[in-house]
């Protein structure tokens, strides 16, 4: 799926409405994109979705994951891999001791642990068009099948709010990435 977002406000919208479509197990989030991408934005609207105060939420760069208890009994964890180097880095940071039953993984940078992510996961690329400083393009894959039933749905909701809740452009499919 691949839609523009014309906004930082759609693009936290747009992640508030994937908070919707998670399962009560949890499932693995990957975001990837260059420094300023807007990972951190997209983090910041998916737990406002799940229940915490956006403001709550910062890049945790230096202390690598950031966990939030959720409501309903869930927990988010926010991990930021760009200071690590490999994958044993990853895992020493307690990586594995996060993928438990009901809990909710997003991890920026997550692209370059490829080999240590479970197979069933959502990964999301975010771009900056030349198109001015705000827009952005958000690619996501679902890798394994509870990743494709999240995908479905989000996809639905999405569509169901452009042009009238959301700034946002749905676009075509292709058989390569816009941003490969």
């Amino acid at each position: 799926m691949r839609f523009h977002s014309r906004s930082p406000d759609a693009t936290q919208s747009a992640a508030g409405l994937l908070a919707a479509s998670l399962p009560r197990e949890g499932l693995l989030l990957v975001l990837s994109g260059p420094l300023g991408a807007g990972k951190t934005l997209f983090a910041k609207g998916l737990a406002q979705g799940l229940g915490v105060a956006p403001e709550a939420v910062t890049s945790p760069t230096f202390a690598i994951c950031a966990e939030y208890d959720l409501r309903d009994g869930r927990r988010l964890a926010h991990v930021d891999g760009y200071r690590l180097q490999s994958t044993a880095e990853l895992e020493n940071a307690g990586f594995l001791d996060l993928l438990t039953a009901g809990t909710i993984v997003l991890v920026e940078w997550g692209e370059r642990f490829r080999d240590a992510l479970p197979a069933d996961r959502l990964e999301i690329k975010i771009s900056r068009p030349g198109e001015g400083p705000t827009r952005r393009y958000l690619e996501a894959v679902a890798c394994g099948p509870v990743a494709s039933q999240v995908l479905t749905q989000w996809q639905a909701q999405l569509v169901s709010k452009v042009g009238r809740q959301l700034d946002l452009e749905m676009l075509e499919e292709t058989s390569q990435s816009r941003w490969d």
